[in-house]
């Protein structure tokens, strides 16, 4: 037999829209190989959605992409992950089943200490689930699974959890493999990494999910598992647009977007995700000195796809307050924005005892907490005149 092991769809989860429909095409990517390579069936290892109740447009691409493998006549086997998980049991992964577009194929009985799972036979074939479940909460019920057993079937347990073999040094609770039940292949999904040990699999994201995984995966991926070849194991790449990376260290912030526009000219940008990451420790300016209205407008121009920007490296220089010496005690928040700003002399800090007095606002007895936000919001907008 062959099958697609798919994981960590995340269908709705980047915010940004460019590379959500990056997402869905990937995901329709995949479903073409199935497809393409008529496979005997699809197994979705958690995480289709970024939610258990993922928005209306998503809900309406998704299930698009299943009419087409029911019409293929090639069945889908799913397991909620952490993300489409709710505690209730009620997802739309429930929808999805109703309509005949796939099988959740978790079927539980707790008895005592022990948990049992029964099988969905398919074609002389026993498949298990187990949902995974919001902080890691199903890897104390995995370690009390047993199988309700399928004699002479090939067993495949679908799981969304961590396991011993492939958390590396993270500093979290993982799974035991030597707790499970034997299977022939375990289908897993929750990390989002290309790993195999033994016949434990991950399959990776069908796309990346964030600016580091962007970085390090590039793309996303799954495995179609042939039973009936040597090298079971075939990886499937879901090469959608290319990747460039750019890396600027920055230290006076009023001359850097000249800098980071001078390293992106360096680059081939047209239909690639522009990754920005900006290090360093600013010794004169602020953040807020970076024109990334500019810098955008430089890449639209270059018809690069989308940029992402990541600042999380980029510290402005520690006051030391320990030699700020403050003459008038009873005026110390004066004191402390005159000598910060002589330290960090930027335009904005014109706008900061403007800003502290309009923060410093009450929210008045009996009003709603919209309105006192709107009311708050709005002396800002004056203070900062837009």
């Amino acid at each position: 037999m062959k099958f697609a092991h798919i994981s960590d769809v995340h269908l709705g989860g980047w915010k940004q829209q460019p590379l959500q429909n990056l997402n869905f095409q990937s995901f329709r990517k995949a479903i073409d190989v199935c497809i393409e390579k008529k496979l005997d069936f699809v197994l979705i290892a958690g995480d289709l959605f970024d939610s258990a109740y993922p928005p209306i447009e998503i809900l309406k691409d998704a299930f698009g992409e299943f009419k087409r493998l029911k019409e293929a006549k090639i069945p889908c086997f799913i397991i909620a992950g952490s993300h489409d998980y709710s505690v209730s049991g009620k997802t739309f992964l429930d929808v999805l089943e109703k309509a005949g577009f796939c099988k959740n194929v978790t079927n539980v009985e707790e008895s005592g200490e022990k948990i049992i799972l029964s099988p969905f036979i398919h074609n002389g074939i026993a498949i298990y689930g187990y949902p995974g479940k919001k902080s890691g909460l199903e890897i104390e019920d995995l370690r009390k699974i047993i199988f309700n057993d399928a004699p002479g079937l090939f067993k495949i347990f679908m799981l969304h959890t961590t396991i011993d073999k492939a958390k590396g040094s993270l500093p979290i609770d993982a799974l035991e493999t030597e707790l499970l039940p034997p299977a022939d292949y375990y289908a897993l999904g929750h990390l989002h990494i290309d790993f195999q040990y033994q016949n434990f699999v991950y399959p990776g994201p069908i796309f990346p999910n964030n600016f580091q995984e962007l970085e390090d995966l590039q793309n996303g991926s799954f495995y179609i598992v042939d039973t009936d070849n040597k090298n079971s194991l075939q990886k499937v790449e879901l090469k959608i647009k290319d990747v460039v990376l750019v890396e600027v260290e920055i230290k006076n912030a009023v001359n850097a977007t000249d800098l980071i526009i001078a390293e992106l000219e360096k680059k081939e940008l047209e239909d690639k995700i522009i990754l920005l990451r900006l290090r360093g420790e600013l010794e004169s300016g602020s953040n807020s000195d970076i024109k990334f209205a500019q810098i955008e407008d430089y890449i639209t121009r270059k018809k690069a796809y989308f940029i992402l920007k990541n600042t999380h490296e980029l510290k402005t220089k520690e006051v030391e307050m320990q030699n700020i010496e403050i003459k008038n005690i009873d005026n110390i928040e004066e004191e402390t924005i005159n000598n910060y700003s002589q330290q960090n002399p930027v335009d904005f800090n014109k706008f900061i005892p403007q800003l502290m007095h309009s923060l410093s606002i009450d929210k008045q007895e009996g009003e709603k907490i919209e309105s006192f936000t709107n009311r708050l919001m709005e002396e800002v907008r004056k203070t900062l005149k837009f």
